[in-house]
């Protein structure tokens, strides 16, 4: 962000007196509400550091690591006391005051949009580190951020800055987060695109090298026979005869040629039995594996839809939460997980996936499905919480989206996991359910 453009940030940030609420809504991005109602959004991603406003902006998850504690505690329902840049440099700091039953606590929250060492540092009176975004040590840069260390200004720069006027700073702030926008959407779309089709070309593969069903059971059928020709001609058949030439019940020659050489006729008929009973057993599974790789095969056309018609970056961070790497958990292959303002949602691929999460969903979970017609199954993991109205519409949005592509208006039940009845297999009867509605033209 250019200088001179943070610098009228600066003065429009000087309306202000009071932080309502501050928290992260990703990794990066912060959110601050200033006066209630009027929310500014701070991306403090290295070297492309940003302020812009949105009208909402989804939060991927609620964050208690020790910065947010200290953060929230320092600065939510904080008066504002002085807003300003530090050294004139692409330092914003907010002076604030919060009064607790013992005394008035005073704080700084040091916004640095400095490039490489873009940090959020909270301070107390004396400029010690409470805590920061990123915590950097002596071996990476002269200037320490630790807590309960003294923080060094930042040396100002040897240049003087361009001054880029703005006609108005709201709607500048709007357009920098459409701008930044579609670049990162352009980008997240393509690579996400690129990764699903790279599944979707391996599921087709697989399914176009499953054996066919029909040849199969022909060859269930002509071993049994064969195995039966074996018994009725045991008297002409020789040990360890590889080649078997056979007379059919219709008086013709029949060649039969085995694998291996056996050394008694009934060893032969077993081997035979044997391999007709299991080209019989392939060719029952083989419609259940074709089933299961057809279904994920749709869902991953669904996914690349979904992902192709994101309107936004936050769209793709939810579809594509951060793995966490557990080997003691092995992951299901029918079942898809997202991540929705903390609260785990999971969604079946296909029948299978659908059952897995009806047997293993707890009874306060939430079970989410189309009204009246089939879809896949979705479930928000609680642990015993009210969820969020916000989540829930989120969640009901991916049940259709992961259903169908039509753009309509589509009713969603949902309810806790205690009111469903399993009847065979994924279907379900339910009860004391509530239904939202999700627009998805």
């Amino acid at each position: 962000m250019k200088l001179s453009h943070l610098k009228q940030i600066n003065t429009y940030l000087q309306k202000f007196s009071k932080i309502s609420a501050i928290f992260r809504v990703s990794d990066t991005i912060l959110k601050v509400v200033f006066d209630k109602d009027d929310a500014l959004y701070f991306d403090m991603q290295r070297s492309n550091a940003s302020i812009f406003k949105t009208q909402s902006y989804p939060r991927s998850k609620v964050y208690n690591a020790p910065f947010d504690v200290v953060l929230a505690k320092r600065f939510n329902r904080a008066n504002i006391l002085e807003v300003g840049l530090l050294n004139d440099d692409k330092v914003l700091r907010f002076k604030t005051s919060v009064a607790s039953a013992y005394k008035e606590e005073m704080s700084y929250l040091q916004i640095e949009m400095t490039g490489k060492y873009t940090n959020i540092i909270i301070l107390d009176e004396q400029n010690i580190v409470l805590e920061a975004l990123r915590h950097v040590d002596l071996f990476s840069s002269f200037r320490e951020v630790r807590v309960g260390q003294k923080l060094l200004d930042i040396p100002v720069a040897p240049f003087e800055a361009k001054e880029y006027p703005l006609e108005d700073v709201e709607a500048f702030l709007y357009e920098q987060h459409a701008h930044e926008q579609l670049q990162k959407l352009a980008s997240a779309k393509k690579q996400k695109v690129a990764f699903l089709q790279k599944k979707l070309k391996k599921l087709e593969k697989l399914l176009s090298g499953l054996d066919d069903e029909e040849a199969l059971l022909s060859e269930a059928e002509n071993a049994q026979h064969q195995g039966n020709l074996v018994l009725a001609n045991m008297h002409t058949i020789k040990p360890y005869t590889r080649l078997l030439k056979l007379q059919d019940y219709d008086g013709s020659e029949v060649e039969i040629e085995l694998e291996k050489s056996y050394p008694s006729v009934s060893q032969i008929s077993n081997a035979l039995f044997t391999k007709s009973k299991k080209a019989k057993q392939k060719a029952q599974h083989m419609h259940i594996e074709k089933s299961s790789l057809e279904a994920k095969i749709e869902h991953l056309h669904l996914f690349i839809h979904i992902v192709e018609e994101a309107k936004d970056v936050a769209k793709i961070e939810l579809l594509f939460p951060k793995k966490i790497q557990n080997k003691k958990v092995k992951q299901n292959d029918s079942i898809e997980s997202f991540l929705i303002e903390g609260y785990k949602v999971q969604l079946g691929k296909n029948e299978n996936g659908n059952i897995q999460l009806l047997q293993n969903a707890k009874a306060k979970d939430v079970w989410l499905h189309l009204k009246e017609r089939p879809s896949t199954h979705v479930f928000i993991t609680t642990d015993k919480q009210n969820v969020p109205m916000s989540v829930i519409e989120a969640t009901a949005r991916l049940c259709v989206e992961f259903t169908t592509i039509q753009k309509d208006r589509f009713l969603v039940d949902y309810t806790p996991r205690r009111e469903v009845n399993i009847q065979s297999g994924a279907n379900v009867l339910y009860n004391k359910y509530k239904t939202i509605e999700i627009d998805t033209r």
